[in-house]
């Protein structure tokens, strides 16, 4: 019976290329004899029966039928199901690697269930575990607020995001992190849409607010650049994969008003 073999190259993903130029990932009765694993193969099941094998690997088999490329490139390359189905992979993996000694006792974890480890020493229990982060598209009549944050590895422009400290909401979260970065304060929070966020084990939470009072002044150190654009001039935009793009591509669709 065939099964999915995720395979990842260091960081970046491996997959066919197919005659019709389509790709894919790698769905077959076994690993392929040209792929040596440099890692155990951690294995889950999808909530549709789908058996995943993920593994990792040194160097990419010399195969002109194979492509490899990073994890949030492969958005362009694979179909919605696969790209989300090999960024939980990724996230699974990074946690099975992360998780193989008790935090507290120091103990080696087993197996529990096949997305939890236990301790056998001490009980305790592991579950993958999710970092929460908030990311907003802030308006002002025609004109949205983008930044370039410092950490940014190509020339474009973002939203400002940040993540949620213990005790916030989602929303208290989300004011901080604007007024910390921006010194302005913003009003109408509306919840737009959610992402997995699997660079390694986030989870990204996307709103629409409108600008409320404050003069911008930017945390410079976390953010380079960003002021106030225009929706008909605009500068560089995030990658069509991220939920940052589809929150401006959606205020430029003026969809976004109460």
């Amino acid at each position: 019976m065939k099964e999915y073999w995720v395979v990842f190259v260091g960081k970046s993903v491996l997959f066919r290329k197919e005659e019709n130029n389509s790709c894919h990932l790698l769905f077959e009765e076994r690993l392929p004899q040209d792929i040596k694993r440099s890692t155990d193969v951690f294995r889950f099941h999808t909530s549709d029966g789908k058996t995943i094998n993920v593994l990792q690997t040194e160097e990419a088999p010399e195969n002109s039928g194979y492509l490899c490329t990073g994890l949030r490139e492969s958005y362009y390359c694979l179909s919605e199901d696969e790209f989300i189905l090999a960024g939980k992979s990724w996230e699974l993996f990074y946690w099975n690697r992360h998780t193989r000694y008790c935090g507290f006792c120091g103990a080696a974890t087993l197996p529990d269930t096949e997305i939890s480890k236990k301790c056998p020493s001490c009980g305790e229990e592991y579950w993958p575990l999710l970092n929460v982060a908030v990311i907003c598209l802030i308006y002002r009549g025609e004109e949205v607020l983008l930044v370039r944050a410092r950490n940014f590895r190509s020339d474009f422009y973002g939203l400002v995001a940040g993540f949620v400290e213990t005790g916030e909401t989602l929303e208290d979260a989300l004011r901080r992190e604007v007024l910390e970065e921006t010194s302005i304060k913003i009003k109408n929070i509306r919840y737009f849409d959610s992402q997995p966020w699997p660079y390694p084990c986030n989870l990204m939470v996307g709103f629409y607010a409108e600008y409320d009072s404050g003069d911008l002044h930017l945390q410079f150190s976390e953010l380079e650049r960003g002021g106030w654009f225009h929706r008909d001039h605009l500068p560089n935009l995030p990658q069509k994969s991220s939920i940052a793009r589809r929150l401006i591509d959606n205020w430029l669709a003026k969809d976004c008003t109460p």
